[in-house]
């Protein structure tokens, strides 16, 4: 008998199905272990086929006799063909690392079917439920406001499906972001619930990814992106929480989207696959009013949910500052009426760090990495300056590299500046600072009890405190800087702006305390962006927002790809970019961008240099794409062209 295999291990750029013997009968999906030039790799068996007329090589032995679900086997043939990812490379999305080693077992838990609670939902949720089983399609997008009960409705959908004996897969941005979600869950569904993460040994997540392909019974299944790729047997359903958040698409090769992933597992199994967040990506909603897959969540889950009294503080107008300079004199008034009052304030500010500019007031050099060549950031409290791209570390210089000078500045502000700032001002409250900076014991995570207690007087943090938090004390809400990263270069960093805001916005008003306040502060009151963010006004940001883009030719309307190529010297690099771009300039319907540095142009393979390529046709685009030479590395998709 003869098989196509997948195999593991990428032995050629076009690295596809190999053909081997066996004496044994097998069946899609199963796992073995197939010898490859001089060494064994694993493979998944695609299909049996007739006796090639070539020699092959035997199987070498069975890893698993139950094989992998057939939803997976048709997925990775699907991400090689609509992203271009080599066989090998998508086969390992789903295998866990170490596959073939031995592990010492442990005890299985008993497996208990949990008397699982009926959901109270209100008319909203209900007719938001009812739209949900009648939209059209499998993939659905639920557009609830923050504090709309989304929740709620994620628990009824599980529930349904776990009567049904069907297993969730339920992915969440991170799960240090997302414990009040997880605990909820877990409330539910007791020992039912499996959370992978990161965070978990390479013997756990092999552990839990074998538990899972050799359980019958029901599961809910949380965790990142990496959980869509469970080997679960009876799945039947897929939620994708806050699913907005970029870190459903993977930067690193293989690069692809978790939610078209998702799309394509729920429309093979002909499941449902519900997408939920209050600002959904601009292309998601385009799809989904495209498809009538919309359904809108838009009233708040309690009644005494309030709007928040919102002020907008011009920066440039420094008597609003007359106290503080990065804090307005209304900002420090409602944080001490809140600490009168044992209420909590949230800071926040989308920049870690004290400072990041460090240059030198003489001859104007910048303190840079001489990895990245990108401005190193001051952290003041270990004074040290610190790369955010590739993590290079060193104590701040006495005196400028390039002239000697001793006066070295440090401009800006960053989440450790805003802390020490705060910790002068208020010397008896309590404030916690939540970022990338934060060891394992400071994360939000790990504090989430005390936080959610009130026990932290004031919190300040990055995007980490922006999106999922109820915090029942929190009463006022303090954005830094309200317009930063509106001047990137990038087609979608209004959208970004417009989220963050909206997100961090959202965690006051939720009904626990009469009091929410919110306090812009920016350089740009009248942008348009944020007047949309502030009145909270999604259908109005998405549509003015896809006008913008169907004149300048960008996502929905195109498909686009980043193609990059990098080289130890700026002209080799230069000269292969043109290279490829004659190489594409006769493609029809294909429109190619004029060759420009990459964003973080230095890095410590060379220069990189980028074409964006736009197509209205993704056929265009692949079959572009597939016939470039191999210097050049491509990503289709990009939320972000930086």
């Amino acid at each position: 008998m003869f098989y196509e295999v997948i195999p593991g291990k990428l032995f050629s750029k076009h690295a596809g199905f190999l053909t081997y013997a066996s004496d044994t009968e097998l069946v899609p999906g199963q796992i073995v272990s197939i010898p490859l030039g001089k060494t064994a790799t694993v493979g998944i068996i695609y299909k049996k086929v007739a006796q090639p007329d070539f020699p092959t090589k035997k199987i070498l032995k069975i890893l698993y006799s139950k094989p992998l679900p057939s939803h997976i086997v048709k997925t990775i043939v699907w991400l090689n063909q609509y992203y271009l990812i080599p066989l090998p490379q998508a086969l390992n999305l789903f295998l866990p690392i170490g596959i073939t080693k031995n592990r010492r077992k442990n005890i299985a838990k008993t497996e208990q079917t949990p008397k699982l609670p009926l959901i109270e939902l209100n008319t909203a949720q209900k007719n938001a439920l009812l739209g949900l089983q009648k939209a059209a399609g499998h993939t659905k997008l639920l557009h609830g406001v923050t504090g709309s009960g989304k929740t709620n409705i994620y628990l009824e959908l599980a529930r349904k499906a776990f009567k049904q004996q069907k297993s969730t897969i339920l992915l969440v941005p991170e799960i240090a972001l997302t414990s009040q979600l997880v605990r909820v869950f877990e409330e539910a569904f007791g020992q039912n619930i499996i959370l992978i993460h990161s965070q978990k040994t390479e013997s756990e997540r092999h552990q839990i990814w074998e538990s899972i392909l050799i359980s019958d019974t029901p599961k809910v299944i949380i965790g990142p992106r990496s959980a869509l790729f469970a080997p679960v047997n009876n799945l039947g359903l897929i939620i994708i929480d806050e699913c907005h958040e970029s870190s459903y698409f993977q930067e690193n090769a293989p690069k692809y989207s978790a939610l078209r992933v998702a799309s394509f597992i729920a429309n093979t199994l002909e499941i449902d696959c519900i997408e939920g967040s209050a600002t959904p990506s601009i292309n998601d909603y385009y799809l989904a009013k495209k498809h009538q897959s919309l359904v809108s969540l838009n009233e708040k889950a309690k009644k005494e949910a309030i709007a928040p009294n919102v002020h907008i503080v011009d920066f440039k107008d420094r008597a609003s500052f007359d106290r503080n300079r990065y804090f307005s004199s209304a900002l420090l008034d409602s944080i001490e009426d809140n600490l009168k009052n044992h209420r909590q304030t949230l800071i926040f500010h989308n920049r870690r760090g004290s400072a990041p500019l460090s240059i030198c007031e003489d001859c104007g050099a910048e303190l840079t990495c001489p990895n990245c060549f990108l401005p190193l950031t001051l952290h003041s409290d270990s004074y040290e300056l610190i790369c955010h791209t590739c993590g290079f570390k060193e104590k701040v210089p006495k005196s400028c590299p390039e002239c000697g000078s001793p006066n070295i500045l440090h401009k800006g502000f960053g989440t450790k500046l805003l802390e020490s700032e705060l910790k002068r001002l208020f010397k008896t409250a309590r404030i916690a600072r939540f970022d990338a900076d934060n060891t394992k014991a400071e994360t939000l995570n790990a504090m989430y009890d005390e936080v959610k207690a009130g026990k932290i007087d004031i919190i300040i943090g990055t995007q980490t405190v922006a999106k999922g938090l109820d915090l029942p004390k929190l009463a006022t809400v303090g954005i830094v800087q309200a317009d930063a990263g509106l001047s990137l270069p990038d087609y979608s960093s209004k959208e970004r702006v417009f989220e963050l805001i909206t997100q961090v916005m959202g965690r006051v008003g939720r009904g626990h305390i009469d009091k929410a306040e919110v306090f812009i502060q920016t350089f740009r009151p009248d942008s348009k962006v944020l007047s949309y963010a502030i009145n909270n006004d999604y259908l109005e940001f998405a549509d003015w927002s896809l006008k913008e883009r169907r004149e300048s030719g960008l996502p929905p309307y195109y498909y686009l790809a980043k193609i990059e190529v990098a080289y130890k010297t700026e002209s080799l690099a230069i000269k292969k970019i043109r290279d490829i771009k004659n190489s594409l300039k006769n493609v029809p319907d294909l429109l190619v961008s004029a060759p420009t540095p990459a964003f973080h142009e230095r890095q410590n393979r060379g220069f990189t240099w980028q074409l964006i390529v736009r197509a209205k046709s993704r056929k265009t685009m692949l079959e572009a794409i597939e016939n470039l030479d191999d210097s050049a590395r491509f990503y289709l998709d990009p939320p972000s062209i930086l």
